[in-house]
């Protein structure tokens, strides 16, 4: 069923493991990842990007897509719809009057005391539509489309004053992850990590989780984080197996040249969810 991430993270904060947060770029995309997280019982949040939405046609579409293949699907594990990344209030605002049960405000970019204000009037709204929000401290590097960071560490100091002053449900920390790929190994700093965890007494989120080293995102879920962002890693094994796909057939029926990522992005997800650890925590 489609529920905000309340129970959904501290359960996984309380059991140790991860809740999986996968992007969602196209209606097969969401039917691939809602039927492999029901297959193995995994609770699963399907990430939307700013970008993403406007590509699928809007706040409604991306609702009505994950509503309805929910509904004939017949899935039955927690399902939580998520703005990732949402840039303003406003945009938080389409996504919680269109559907979406959790956004993320990204107002890093701001000054505390703008990113603190900026993020309370997204909680204050969200809060009366039992949705959940999360909120971004320090600067996580890189983006889509650059392999680039840019990363501006966290201050153990800053996301207290974050969290005490805004209430949100959960924190994103920038701990020496980037969106994208890796130009080289993972920083990720679990010494700044153990003691955010310990002071904001909350679930943690770790974004660009593509590239990081298996026990790095073992020791990160035993320091806090429960939310651990997918995309590019997703993105890879379905364009490769398509490519391959295409390199070999004559074929121009979208539907199988779509289709034929399926495998390989499952494989790739079932991966995730053993590695996370959160295969029947339905």
């Amino acid at each position: 069923m489609l529920v905000n991430m309340k129970e959904m993270l501290n359960k996984a904060k309380e059991g140790k493991y991860a809740v999986p947060h996968l992007n969602i770029n196209n209606l097969e995309w969401t039917r691939f990842i809602l039927e492999s997280c029901e297959e193995h019982k995994s609770p699963v949040i399907l990430g939307v990007s700013e970008g993403a939405i406007k590509y699928m046609g809007g706040y409604k579409t991306v609702y009505n897509i994950v509503s309805g293949l929910m509904d004939d699907l017949n899935i039955t594990i927690p399902v939580s719809l998520h703005l990732d990344h949402g840039s303003s209030y406003e945009s938080c605002v389409k996504a919680i009057d269109n559907g979406f049960t959790s956004v993320m405000i990204d107002a890093s970019k701001y000054s505390l005391e703008e990113n603190v204000s900026i993020t309370k009037q997204v909680v204050d709204y969200a809060k009366d539509k039992n949705v959940t929000v999360e909120a971004e401290i320090g600067h996580i590097g890189g983006s889509e489309d650059s392999t680039n960071s840019d990363i501006a560490y966290a201050n153990v100091l800053d996301a207290v004053y974050l969290v005490n002053n805004t209430h949100i449900d959960f924190l994103a920390p920038a701990l020496g992850s980037v969106h994208g790929l890796y130009k080289g190994k993972p920083k990720l700093d679990f010494e700044r990590m153990k003691k955010i965890s310990e002071e904001v007494n909350l679930p943690l989120v770790l974004h660009g989780g593509t590239g990081i080293f298996d026990d790095q995102i073992k020791k990160a879920i035993s320091l806090g984080i429960c939310k651990i962002n997918i995309n590019t890693e997703l993105q890879i094994a379905w364009s490769n197996a398509v490519r391959d796909f295409v390199s070999k057939n004559d074929v121009y029926d979208p539907r199988k040249i779509i289709k034929s990522g399926e495998v390989a992005m499952k494989d790739c997800i079932y991966k995730k969810l053993l590695l996370f650890g959160s295969i029947d925590k339905a």
